[in-house]
């Protein structure tokens, strides 16, 4: 299945620009909230900031039965952190238990709501 998507107006590859932090991941658990109710045809506004709710919105109905096929998420591994203008974004390989593993990332955090949020690959 060709599943690839970006919920907000950042490419992915503006992204690898920037110098990675030397951390571990931190949100982790937020990712997983998002795929889990995206999966179930949710955007969790709890949280997303309103552009990437906006747009989480409007692809739903086509996102939420791609992430159901995929099926639940055995692990989620946290890959690297980058630094932009607008704050850190993780990048985490996750596998599902179709047995497809993709890149997410996630982050510029503002007030506990994410402004990126997206997969490829």
């Amino acid at each position: 299945m060709r599943f690839r998507t970006m919920l907000a107006g950042v490419a992915a590859a503006g992204l690898m620009a920037f110098p990675a932090m030397a951390e571990d991941g931190q949100y982790a658990p937020q990712l997983t909230r998002i795929i889990d109710e995206a999966s179930q045809g949710t955007c969790l506004a709890a949280l997303m900031a309103q552009p990437l709710l906006d747009a989480c919105n409007g692809q739903i109905a086509g996102m939420g039965p791609g992430l159901q096929a995929l099926g639940a998420i055995e692990t989620m591994t946290f890959v690297s952190a980058q630094d932009t203008p607008e704050g850190k974004v993780e990048t985490y390989s996750v596998k599902f238990a179709s047995g497809q593993t993709m890149n997410w990332f996630i982050g510029q955090e503002r007030e506990g709501k994410f402004s990126v949020v997206g997969a490829g690959g």
